[in-house]
C-alpha cells in the first residue's frame, strides 16, 4: 500500500489492486472506507477549483468595477500569484488609505517607538491591525527576498542584516514587510513599479 496515490487520477482501479503487507486482498470493509475517504477527497478539491474560480474572477474584473473587484496588477510581478494577490486585495488595497502610515497601521506592522527622557527605544510593532493581511505579508517578504533579489527592498534588508548581525533578522523581515506592503499599495494604486522588481513576461 505503500505506493498509493490517492490523488492520481486512477486512483479507484489502483484500489481495487491493493494488497496488504503479507499480500491479501484488502477487506471489503476497509475498501469501502477507503473508498468515503476517496469521495471526501474529491469533495474537497472540487470546492477548491470552485474558489479558485471565483478567485481569478475578481481578480480579472475590469478597473471600473466594484473596487473589491478590480482587476489586480500584483501579479505582474515575479512572485506573487492569484493567492496573495488576493488576500492583498480582499484584506486591505479595496480601502481608501490616505498615506503609508495609515496603510501600516491597520496592517499592525506600524512602528511603536517608545520614548522616556534620553531614552528612545523601538518596541516593534503594535499587531493591533488586521491579523490575516499581517501574516501574509511576513509571509510574502521570504518570498520577496527569494524571487527578487535584484530588488532595492531585497538589497536594503541584506545590508541591514550584513550591519546588525543574525540577531535583527527577525526585526527585518518585519520591517521589510511594512515596506514591501507600501511598495505594492503604490504599485495597485498608481502602478509605480517597486525600485529593481522584475515582471513577469507577457
Amino acid at each position: 500500500m505503500f505506493d498509493y496515490e490517492p490523488r492520481r487520477r486512477r486512483r479507484r482501479e489502483r484500489l481495487d489492486a491493493l494488497r496488504t503487507g503479507d499480500g491479501r486482498a484488502l477487506p471489503e470493509h476497509l475498501k469501502r472506507q477507503l473508498g468515503r475517504e476517496l469521495e471526501r477527497l474529491e469533495l474537497v478539491e472540487a470546492q477548491i477549483k470552485q474558489v479558485e474560480a471565483e478567485r481569478d474572477a475578481l481578480l480579472a474584473a475590469p478597473q471600473d468595477a466594484a473596487p473589491e473587484g478590480r482587476k489586480s496588477r500584483l501579479t505582474q510581478l515575479v512572485g506573487i500569484g492569484p493567492e496573495f494577490a488576493s488576500v492583498l486585495a480582499g484584506e486591505a488595497f479595496w480601502r481608501r488609505f490616505d498615506n503609508r502610515r495609515q496603510l501600516a497601521a491597520y496592517a499592525g506592522l506600524a512602528p511603536t517607538p517608545w520614548k522616556s527622557g534620553s531614552i528612545d527605544w523601538e518596541q516593534g510593532v503594535s499587531k493591533a491591525g488586521n491579523p490575516r493581511l499581517r501574516t501574509t505579508m511576513i509571509q510574502l517578504a521570504w518570498l520577496w527576498l527569494r524571487h527578487q533579489p535584484q530588488s532595492e527592498l531585497s538589497r536594503w534588508f541584506h545590508h541591514r542584516v550584513r550591519q546588525g548581525g543574525g540577531r535583527i533578522r527577525k526585526t527585518g523581515i518585519v520591517a521589510l514587510a511594512r515596506k514591501l506592503l507600501i511598495a505594492l499599495w503604490r504599485f495597485e494604486r498608481h502602478g509605480e513599479l517597486p525600485a529593481g522588481a522584475q515582471v513577469k513576461p507577457a
